[in-house]
């Protein structure tokens, strides 16, 4: 199944709400995830949710088990922690019955971090029916841009079975 919506790895009601509220997301906004919660890859970088809304969303992830051989943060660990953010954010716009699949992202890295926390602070660029575009801009703990990244979602209808 190429959309990964449903499946085996599907959570129970409980599950599912339970990693919704251990990552950050409110109460409110549940009904925007499929059943598999936050997500495999997002919770083993431990991203945590701050802030959830379509125009904007912030989370957190702790550089230590996400860096590169180099013993920086990994380029690719900039790149989930955007598209997660954005993707996420893109659901929420969607609404009930719709989801969101990233179709493009491009990243600059500004500046390397080898400790500490990284916060991702998702701003959208244009909200439409289709289409969503959030720009992610990546800081380390004193405030310093560590990259910039642009990425595209495209809005979907949930089938019968997602």
């Amino acid at each position: 199944m190429a959309r990964g919506l449903t499946g085996p790895a599907a959570m129970t009601p409980e599950e599912h709400s339970r990693d919704l509220r251990e990552h950050g997301v409110p109460d409110e906004l549940h009904a925007a995830f499929p059943g598999h919660g936050i997500g495999g890859l997002a919770r083993a970088m431990g991203i945590r949710f701050t802030e959830l809304t379509p125009g904007r969303s912030v989370a957190t992830m702790p550089v230590g088990p996400n860096t590169q051989p180099g013993g920086v943060l990994h380029g690719g660990a900039h790149c989930v922690l955007a598209e997660t953010l954005a993707s996420t954010s893109a659901s929420v716009h969607a609404g009930p019955g719709r989801y969101a699949v990233g179709v493009d992202i491009n990243a600059t890295h500004q500046r390397g971090v080898a400790t500490g926390t990284v916060t991702g602070t998702c701003t959208a660029l244009h909200l439409g029916a289709t289409l969503t575009v959030h720009e992610v801009v990546v800081t380390d703990d004193r405030g310093r841009r560590l990259s910039t990244a642009r990425v595209t979602n495209l809005v979907r209808e949930r089938d019968a079975t997602g």
